[in-house]
């Protein structure tokens, strides 16, 4: 049996996330799994899996809330230190970096989902709210993705005027809203419902068509646009 404070490499073969990789294939490893293989070793009283499985159950074992822990809240586990929690903050980005090189092979939006994809690699690990827009041709091909403003933990503004004048500056055709809820939930508020239809009427006299407005939380969204809203 092994130790808890030993490092993987001393562990049975049969324990070695590394040589189950190897004999099994990268697919078939749990997430404590991988992690223990950033990390090699644990603390005097919890192997590297072991503790790889209690830093996931204080996310929920989501992934997505992983990758928002900072390197002091991942130092602040026995056992992580600050070159540990580099690798598994570096391991987290390579991930996010990606899923964003998938999303860019197609550089026009034709759905809600589309759009998410492109949005999430913005704000999936911002813990306070911001607004984006995503400015689109007429064959809605993707121009550009631009931050309007910054928020607080449960409130951002866009400012109507900022959005019409960077369309208009790079010749959009169509635009595409988008803001993240940090707390998880995706339902649009009163405020979001009452911004989203000034943002539209504006667009209207401008002929720039508000195609939808994603709201972003943890690991889903909502779409104006799939719900009959826009």
């Amino acid at each position: 049996m092994k130790q808890n404070n030993q490092s993987i490499k001393n562990w049975a073969t049969e324990d070695r996330p590394r040589e189950k990789m190897l004999e099994k294939g990268r697919e078939t490893l749990s997430d404590a799994e991988l992690i223990a293989i950033l990390i090699g070793s644990g603390n005097s009283k919890e192997s590297a899996v072991d503790l790889s499985r209690r830093i996931l159950k204080d996310v929920d074992d989501n992934l997505i809330q992983l990758s928002q822990l900072t390197i002091n809240e991942l130092m602040s586990y026995n056992g992580i230190g600050e070159a540990k929690a580099i690798s598994i903050a570096a391991a987290m980005e390579l991930g996010r970096r990606r899923r964003f090189a998938e999303t860019v092979r197609q550089p026009t939006v034709n759905n809600s989902k589309d759009a998410f994809e492109y949005f999430y690699m913005k704000v999936s690990d911002i813990r306070h709210e911001q607004f984006w827009v995503m400015l689109l041709s007429s064959t809605n091909k993707v121009i550009k993705i631009v931050k309007i403003s910054d928020g607080g933990l449960n409130m951002t503004m866009a400012d109507p005027k900022r959005i019409f004048k960077i369309a208009l500056e790079n010749n959009a055709l169509a635009v595409v809203l988008c803001h993240n809820h940090p707390s998880g939930n995706v339902n649009p508020s009163d405020s979001d419902k009452t911004l989203t239809r000034n943002i539209i009427n504006c667009g209207k006299i401008l002929e720039i068509k508000i195609l939808d407005h994603i709201i972003i939380g943890i690991d889903k969204y909502f779409s104006f646009a799939d719900s009959g809203l826009i």
